[in-house]
């Protein structure tokens, strides 16, 4: 289950008379700089993932604006889902230094928001899962087909636009008393401007021209962030109104296969609401974890420490009973 210990691991609460800086640069206010620039870059990128599906039809898409897509992709996706994720969030590993401050660049560069503001958020999310005080479940206006018709969308997007409401000096302390990780969340709009910037550099220096460069930032900069947006912000709704659910969990998040890969093995998100800081979320064979398998070699390497591997009887601990998903007794994988 998931205990509040589990979600908030590693992170010490602030004292109620100590005054944090601010780890944003508008604060909690509605309309702070990084809300604003955060709806012109998920706006614009959204068209031109509209747009993508004829144009690929109609001119094709380069190797080179492809490879830059995919690359770019799934760089700012690792930095979601092993940093701010797993790592910040829910201290699923131990972190060398110079590896803490890339990832936090390289969540950064997934345009979604400040590190301390998605950190704060994620943590609030898991505290009241599925029920009131969740800042994004699909389940937040009821259970009919309209309600959850509606519940999907707020879960999906339209609460990005919401007001301010999860207190970062509460759910993020820890972040904010880092300077280092303080100062990358207060720069999100540097990173997102160099997120999009490097897809066209490459592409113009590469080709030696504008239009590789232009070409280059159509598809590695604009469609890449909007995919990758709504991959991310398909494991708030998606994945908490379908899927099956093997694990207990006092939520409604479910296992989501078809998403592994596009996810980066986050869309297994029913083990991660019965287990968060565990550092592998498709634990069952099979089920494709490349942030998992990223975050072993990491520690091979000798950059991440105290990795949180769910053991067999870890997981076997928190099967549902009720036949409700998966078998019991599949095989798991003790380690990436």
């Amino acid at each position: 289950m998931t205990a509040r210990s589990d979600v908030m691991a590693d992170a010490t609460q602030a004292n109620d008379d100590t005054l944090l800086p601010s780890a944003t640069l508008g604060g909690e206010q509605k309309r702070s700089i990084e809300q604003i620039a955060l709806l012109l870059f998920i706006t614009v990128p959204f068209l031109a993932l509209v747009a993508a599906v004829p144009l690929a039809w109609g001119w094709g898409v380069s190797w080179l604006d492809l490879g830059l897509m995919v690359f770019f992709y799934y760089l700012g996706c690792h930095g979601i889902t092993i940093g701010f994720h797993r790592h910040f969030t829910h201290g699923s590993f131990k972190a060398k230094r110079p590896l803490k401050i890339a990832l936090a660049i390289a969540g950064s560069m997934a345009v979604e928001g400040p590190l301390v503001r998605w950190v704060a958020d994620h943590r609030k999310h898991h505290k009241f899962s599925d029920a009131e005080g969740d800042p994004h479940s699909p389940w937040r206006f009821g259970e009919t087909l309209p309600a959850l018709m509606k519940g999907l969308w707020w879960a999906h997007i339209g609460w990005l636009f919401d007001e301010e409401q999860t207190p970062q000096d509460k759910y993020a302390p820890d972040l904010i008393k880092d300077p280092a990780l303080r100062a990358v969340s207060r720069q999100f709009v540097l990173w997102t401007v160099v997120s999009l910037a490097l897809p066209p550099l490459i592409g113009g220096l590469v080709t030696m021209s504008w239009w590789g460069a232009f070409t280059a930032f159509f598809w590695g900069s604009l469609v890449r962030v909007a995919l990758l947006h709504h991959v991310t912000w398909s494991i708030n709704s998606i994945c908490h109104a379908v899927g099956k659910r093997p694990f207990k969990s006092r939520d409604r998040s479910g296992n989501v296969w078809w998403l592994a890969i596009l996810s980066c093995g986050e869309s297994w998100h029913n083990l991660h609401h019965a287990d968060p800081t565990s550092a592998r979320h498709g634990v069952e064979r099979g089920q494709l974890d490349s942030s998992a398998r990223i975050i072993r070699w990491f520690e091979l390497l000798g950059w991440a420490s105290d990795v949180r591997w769910p053991s067999r009887s870890r997981i076997d601990s928190r099967r549902s009973t009720d036949g409700n998903g998966s078998r019991r007794g599949k095989a798991t994988a003790d380690a990436a």
